[in-house]
């Protein structure tokens, strides 16, 4: 069975917008876990918009599954996350006042730096995983930068998915294939629902991890967290 990473960035989000601490994230990942997530993702920006690094370290002190960490590597997030060591971070190429994640890594222009991160993140036993769209051009260098993973950026498929599923999904079969041959772990994530999470998962090979916010949690504005958790894995069973 794939695995079910709940990214809490929104439930931040709606706490932030009141001051205090009401959603409190740290119980919406008690109460995910308890619902059968098998991990929490956060993605904290330069902003603390929404997730902030204090968030990371209470996480950690509570996480029973796994700690997956977004971001772009920048000196004070490598400092964090260092000191923190989830069990996971995922690099993510976005700029500090991007919006949302919009991109994979051009790994061959990027791919000394990558290299050296990704080097002082293992060198602290954390499994490390780059975002990447689905150009096979770019796997071998991704592959030479020393990551356990890559995890695909899926709002193509997402975006094209109710037209066309069997168009949608087929670059992210090419990808995961090729990601496998090069010895990389595939996770994905971006825009992933209850309504494209299971066909997708069904037809990508090698899958492990998908990491889903956004649409889960506003989903959850309607069922409840527990219900949504519950739908969502069923999806990938």
């Amino acid at each position: 069975m794939v695995s079910l990473s709940v990214n809490l960035n929104k439930i931040a989000l709606i706490r932030n917008s009141r001051g205090g601490n009401t959603p409190d994230v740290l119980t919406a990942a008690r109460a995910a876990e308890s619902f059968g997530a098998n991990g929490i993702t956060l993605h904290p920006r330069p902003d603390q918009r929404h997730a902030t690094y204090k968030d990371v370290e209470n996480l950690k002190q509570i996480i029973k599954t796994e700690l997956n960490v977004e971001g772009y590597p920048s000196r004070e997030f490598m400092d964090i996350v260092c000191n923190v060591k989830p069990h996971q971070v995922t690099l993510v190429p976005d700029p500090p006042d991007a919006l949302t994640s919009n991109a994979g890594w051009n790994t061959i222009e990027h791919g000394a730096m990558l290299t050296e991160i990704v080097a002082e993140l293992k060198s602290h036993g954390i499994r490390t995983s780059i975002f990447m769209d689905t150009d096979l051009s770019l796997y071998e260098s991704a592959a030479s930068t020393g990551t356990d993973r890559i995890e695909l950026y899926t709002e193509a498929y997402a975006r094209l998915y109710p037209e066309s599923p069997e168009k949608a999904v087929q670059p992210y079969k090419d990808a995961a294939a090729r990601a496998h041959a090069l010895g990389l772990g595939v996770n994905a994530g971006h825009d992933l629902n209850s309504l494209n999470l299971r066909y997708f998962a069904t037809e990508v090979p090698y899958l492990m991890e998908v990491s889903i916010g956004h649409a889960l949690v506003s989903e959850a504005l309607y069922l409840g967290l527990e219900k949504t958790i519950h739908l969502y894995l069923a999806q990938l069973k």
